[in-house]
């Protein structure tokens, strides 16, 4: 192949495979871009949609390259291999050789990234924990097995070395089926549940031209990923005689994992989280009906509600099962209190 590469504008690229192309995408674009890339780190790009044909995403790796194709890739700015300590508060619920267990604020990123470098989880994990950290993947560092999105509360466990990282990483992946992982959510939803308890069997994927969004899908989609979600009632707020209410608390137990998986699922059942722009943008009139007092509280909500009430896990080394609760934060906390008055 002659140069494949075109430089587009910014950093991305667009590589076109000639006569010669074959194989997995991962592979022949991997083989394409050099050693800056590994193929692990490509395949994680193509997943999340940073690769493009006909200006539509590739987000499967093993897609077969055919002559012709013609893909544009989008190469993230290198990353620093070991983010920096940073003195930022941590609400430390339990700590040991092997895992730490923090209640994570709202507006804290978990890991760096594009936009947030600086002032994360792991920074402040770094900081807090300095030389009590061992090598996880060649790299001192703490071991993410699961994350909560930005602007989410919540109980969180994190490796501190690699017996702790696989262990954990192997609880996750298992959700609870054969292990004694459990992860459990409060929510505060638009409308009450038509039954006070179900369950939303819905397959997840990214959403059609957002590479951050995510949508419910066909089974048979390619890029459809199992999820499952089981919810329950807990409180109606202004309920109506024909069993109608403008807003729930709801219980959400995690069957899988996916990215935004409570937030889609709610709103797939009509029932989308309060103060959630991305999924639940079109119901915030709703807020209009309410009394000034109230309104003022629902509308001030700058956050979607919820919370990582409950977590639950095999501590890695000694086998014991770890049960770790936090009560709802301060503004949730707030935002009911207004809705029961």
């Amino acid at each position: 192949m002659s140069d494949p590469f075109k430089q587009a504008a910014g950093n991305r690229k667009v590589l076109t495979a000639d006569e010669t192309a074959e194989g997995r995408l991962d592979a022949w674009l991997t083989a394409q871009v050099g050693e800056e890339f590994s193929r692990s780190r490509i395949k994680a790009l193509i997943k999340d949609g940073q690769v493009l044909l006909r200006g539509e995403p590739v987000t499967d790796p093993q897609r077969k390259v055919r002559t012709g194709d013609s893909f544009e890739l989008t190469l993230p700015e290198p990353e620093d291999p070991t983010p920096q300590g940073e003195d930022i508060p941590l609400d430390i619920l339990h700590e040991d050789d092997d895992v730490i267990v923090i209640s994570k604020p709202s507006g804290l990123v978990v890991h760096p990234g594009a936009g947030n470098w600086t002032g994360t989880l792991v920074n402040a994990l770094i900081h807090h924990c300095s030389d009590t950290l061992s090598g996880i993947g060649g790299v001192r560092r703490p071991g993410i097995v699961h994350r909560l999105d930005k602007d989410t509360t919540g109980v969180m466990v994190v490796a501190k070395n690699d017996i702790a990282h696989r262990h954990l990483s192997l609880q996750f992946a298992d959700h609870g089926r054969t292990m004694p992982l459990e992860r459990a959510y409060q929510a505060i939803v638009w409308g009450r549940p038509r039954t006070l308890s179900g369950t939303v069997d819905a397959p997840l994927g990214r959403a059609t031209g957002d590479r951050t969004r995510r949508a419910v899908k066909r089974p048979d989609s390619q890029d459809a990923d199992e999820a499952i979600t089981h919810y329950q009632v807990i409180e109606r707020f202004h309920e109506k005689p024909d069993a109608t209410a403008f807003a729930s608390l709801v219980e959400c137990r995690l069957e899988t994992g996916r990215t935004h998986q409570i937030r889609v699922h709610m709103a797939h059942i009509g029932h989308p989280l309060l103060g959630d722009t991305v999924y639940g943008a079109g119901f915030k009139t709703k807020a209009n009906l309410l009394p000034e007092e109230i309104r003022k509280v629902v509308n001030g909500f700058g956050r979607q509600a919820l919370h990582a009430f409950m977590l639950q896990f095999e501590h890695p080394r000694t086998g014991e099962i770890m049960h770790f609760e936090v009560p709802l934060p301060d503004d949730m906390v707030e935002l009911v209190e207004a809705l029961r008055r």
